[in-house]
């Protein structure tokens, strides 16, 4: 008693590993209880889908992707690629269009904006 030496049970083992198969087999029936739960509710979505005519998400982008790619395709309006840094800053087309007003003004007016 003082050892510290508990009794081993000759069948603990058997029955912890009947208690493992147990855990198993409810995890097993919990997920396949939601699988089944997750199929009628995707039915029922599917149904309200049909019947208003909306389409899932995916089927929205994968068609909206093709309907781009289809445009795209030897087509003059084909979607602008984004400008590269440095080409058409607002700031230099604003001084571009100051600068060729200047051109156009006479000599005096040219001076008088230029003395800022």
């Amino acid at each position: 008693m003082l050892g510290g030496e508990e009794e081993k049970d000759p069948d603990a083992e058997r029955k912890e590993e009947e208690r493992q198969e147990a855990l198993r087999q409810q995890e097993e029936e919990r997920k396949a209880k939601y699988a089944r739960m997750e199929a009628e509710r995707e039915s029922i979505r599917q149904g309200i889908r049909d019947k208003y005519g909306i389409k899932k998400k995916e089927e929205k982008e994968a068609e909206a992707q093709a309907a781009m790619e289809q445009a795209s395709e030897g087509s003059l309006t084909r979607p602008k690629k984004a400008i590269p840094a440095g080409c058409g800053n607002e700031e230099e087309e604003e001084e571009s269009i100051v600068d060729t007003v200047m051109k156009f003004l006479p000599g005096p007016l040219q001076d008088m904006f230029n003395k800022k």
